[in-house]
């Protein structure tokens, strides 16, 4: 029997945060509102927008901070929530939900929520509700794919936001940083740690904790260590039933990105699915960072 296709009852938008592709987004059939960030090197500025289409553009973004490029980034402004949720306005969408970056890394949401009310001014009967994932990249990616599955099935807004709202929680990133002057950068660490842990071999494992704030958690010598723990801690969770996503995200590290999967896939059975990170929390992290995510059934640590 032929299983009927479900009436979707709301839309889905979210931020280039998200880290899906462009074809995929054309295949979920959801809203994105796309970030910007900027390179300057000193004698060339660019000024660019988070909307790659091409995989080749990933690895061009990621050879030119290796050159020596420094990248910034901003937040999703309000008016770029106002421009996208007018859009989907003109476009009849009555019912939707957005999901936006943690508001641990960024007072997006604030934006958001604040978007709505001024459309509304304009389109009084829009239903739109924004949420706060707690995580960014593709742990924020497999919320919004939770969501275009529920949208998918039939369920209801309500319904797919408290579900959301209950697993982001349960979202978990553990990432390797290769490159220790991102964080310092990012006044993560200081400079005397950078500079000695780079000699050394440091690799820092970074986790978002319960408040969707990045943290380091631990620290070893050498990539191989970096991996083993990385596969013990991902040991110590259970998978989500309903969505047993598992994600390996690099930065242009397909070598290392490889061989994580390697063990993943060895240690447990489960293979993830290998994917390059976005520039937007790529400049954050550098390149040769490898993150392994997963929707599982237990809390972060506090």
């Amino acid at each position: 029997m032929i299983k009927e296709k479900q009436m979707k009852q709301f839309e889905i938008s979210t931020d280039s945060n998200c880290d899906l592709y462009f074809d995929e987004i054309k295949q979920m059939g959801i809203y994105v509102g796309h970030l910007n960030y900027t390179l300057d090197n000193g004698k060339e500025f660019l000024d660019l927008k988070d909307d790659f289409k091409e995989y080749s553009q990933y690895v061009d973004f990621y050879n030119k901070l290796r050159k020596g490029y420094v990248a910034k980034t901003s937040i999703l402004s309000l008016q770029a929530h106002v421009d996208l949720f007018t859009e989907m306005a003109k476009n009849g969408v009555k019912t939707a939900l957005h999901i936006a970056q943690s508001k641990g890394l960024s007072p997006t949401i604030d934006n958001a929520n604040q978007a709505i009310e001024i459309v509304k001014e304009k389109y009084p009967d829009i239903n739109y509700v924004a949420i706060q994932s707690n995580t960014t990249t593709m742990g924020e990616g497999m919320l919004v794919r939770v969501a275009t599955k529920m949208r998918d099935e039939g369920k209801s807004l309500e319904e797919t936001k408290n579900y959301i709202e209950s697993i982001k929680n349960h979202v978990q990133h553990i990432v390797m940083v290769d490159d220790l002057l991102y964080l310092k950068r990012g006044g993560r660490i200081g400079a005397a740690q950078a500079v000695f842990g780079t000699m050394l071999g440091v690799k820092p494992i970074i986790e978002f904790n319960m408040e969707g704030k990045l943290e380091i958690v631990r620290k070893e010598r050498g990539t191989r260590k970096a991996f083993m723990s990385i596969v013990n801690e991902f040991k110590s969770h259970t998978l989500n039933k309903d969505f047993p996503y598992a994600v390996i995200v690099h930065t242009d590290n397909t070598k290392d990105a490889t061989e994580l999967q390697k063990l993943v896939e060895e240690q447990t059975g489960v293979k993830p699915e290998l994917r390059i990170m976005g520039p937007i929390i790529g400049a954050h992290v550098g390149p040769n960072a490898v993150a392994l995510a997963f929707i599982s059934n237990e809390d972060r640590p506090q």
